[in-house]
């Protein structure tokens, strides 16, 4: 098999270019962003027993991590901050490291059969205050550390294609 080759003639290299290819935004759409976490949204994270962080190194080189326990293993500490734990797994600390390089963040929430998900974005840093960790436990495991976040964005996100049955899931 040969290698895949992009024609130039077909590649978007602006937004102008990008935003003719769709129709406008709506109003609701910009209304979902918020700036805080609000009941729903924390009744979402409390609810969720996985997510995945996307966090990127100085250089622009992307990494999507998943971390997950049993539902509500993310703190809300309040409307601004989130904590979540750090378990131990194959120790490349590639989102930790990629946190102390650029602390931007992005989160998407999941809660399993359930077609919308929540996006947070903000700034991370990685705390080990005994405390805070040890309100973290979850069956006798205290984490090494947790990934604090201020948020600066938060959406529900409503799965926009189509699934197997054809229904349409959400218009925003």
């Amino acid at each position: 098999m040969s290698a895949f080759e992009i024609d130039p003639a077909f590649v978007i290299e602006d937004e102008d270019s990008l935003r003719r290819l769709f129709p406008a935004i709506t109003p609701l759409a910009i209304q979902k962003c918020q700036g805080s976490l609000d009941k729903h949204a924390q009744d979402f994270i409390r609810r969720s027993p996985f997510l995945c962080i996307g966090t990127q190194n100085m250089d622009g080189k992307a990494d999507v991590s998943p971390r997950g326990d049993p539902s509500g293993f993310v703190k809300i500490l309040d409307p601004h901050t989130l904590a979540i734990p750090d378990r131990p797994g194959n120790n490349r600390l590639d989102t930790l490291v990629n946190i102390l390089a650029n602390p931007s963040v992005g989160l998407l929430f999941v809660i399993p059969g359930f077609e919308d998900t929540l996006r947070v974005n903000g700034q991370a840093s990685l705390v080990n205050d005994p405390d805070l960790l040890e309100s973290m436990r979850v069956e006798g495991r205290v984490p090494k550390l947790a990934i604090v976040m201020k948020v600066n964005e938060v959406f529900l996100h409503c799965w926009g294609g189509r699934p197997p049955n054809g229904i349409e899931m959400c218009q925003v």
